[in-house]
């Protein structure tokens, strides 16, 4: 009983000597993460008002919140009794540990870095990279998002996206709609090109001075293809690459050509 008597005394004057600390310390902890959380949102809004790159913004903006946490921590650490030098060498030690466990985000980090440097894609760019396409909705410290055409929301690591081939679609104001057609070997092939040259050069979207080719690229089996190569607005586009097809197809079909399908002549022999 007398030891029990001397380890609740303990307790006791534990409690009163470090009793406050630790709950001032609580309060400035829930106190400083709800600052933290309202500066970083701040500066954020701040950054991307006033930088040209909204994607640089949001990737200071996430750094300004990982490193005002860690001041924090430290301060809370330090109000408890923890000496600040000894705790970040402990929290050093600490840190090359956890670092040599999680090389891949840091590598994932490095990337993060290293797209923000070279800068082969942005914010709204679409992109294809480790086998993925999307819009890129977010550049993190530690992945990219991407976001495709049916909704579907694509988490890539930055380590891998920076140190893969990576297309980006929309880094150019202008690009080219290719389309390959095939008509008969019957028909005129000067009236099937005369009929796809029209498109182009109908159509106000196509860029005429960019060099848009209407040529035969193949003798095929069924058919003589030509490819179609017209320039436009990259923001024109899915328009044209969808609208392109019904137009060519009617244009070489009022032309008094045919667009064949596969087909195979079979000859009939007869033994007698």
């Amino acid at each position: 009983m007398d030891i029990l008597q001397s380890q609740y005394e303990n307790l006791i004057n534990l409690a009163t000597i470090y009793g406050g600390q630790i709950l001032l310390a609580i309060v400035v902890l829930i106190v400083g993460l709800w600052v933290i959380k309202k500066i970083s949102n701040f500066a954020k809004t701040t950054m991307i008002r006033h930088f040209p790159d909204e994607t640089l913004a949001k990737f200071l903006g996430g750094a300004l919140d990982v490193l005002l946490k860690v001041l924090l921590v430290i301060s809370v650490a330090s109000m408890v009794g923890i000496e600040t030098t000894s705790f970040i060498a402990v929290l050093g030690a600490a840190g090359l540990a956890v670092g040599l466990a999680l090389q891949g985000s840091l590598s994932n980090f490095a990337g993060g870095v290293m797209i923000l440097i070279f800068r082969p894609f942005k914010v709204s760019d679409y992109i294809e990279a480790q086998g993925l396409k999307g819009v890129v909705s977010d550049i993190g410290i530690f992945v990219t998002t991407l976001q495709t055409f049916d909704k579907r929301t694509l988490i890539i690591p930055n380590g891998p996206l920076a140190n893969g081939n990576i297309i980006n679609h929309t880094h150019s104001d202008i690009r080219a709609v290719e389309i390959n057609i095939g008509v008969s070997y019957s028909d005129d092939l000067g009236k099937a090109k005369t009929a796809m040259e029209a498109v182009l050069a109908e159509d106000a979207r196509i860029l005429q001075n960019e060099g848009n080719v209407v040529a035969v690229v193949n003798l095929n089996d069924s058919s003589v293809d030509f490819l179609v190569r017209g320039f436009v607005k990259t923001e024109d586009y899915w328009s044209f690459f969808f609208d392109s097809r019904v137009a060519l197809k009617s244009a070489v079909e009022a032309a008094g050509c045919t667009i064949p399908f596969p087909q195979r002549d079979i000859h009939m022999i007869s033994q007698d």
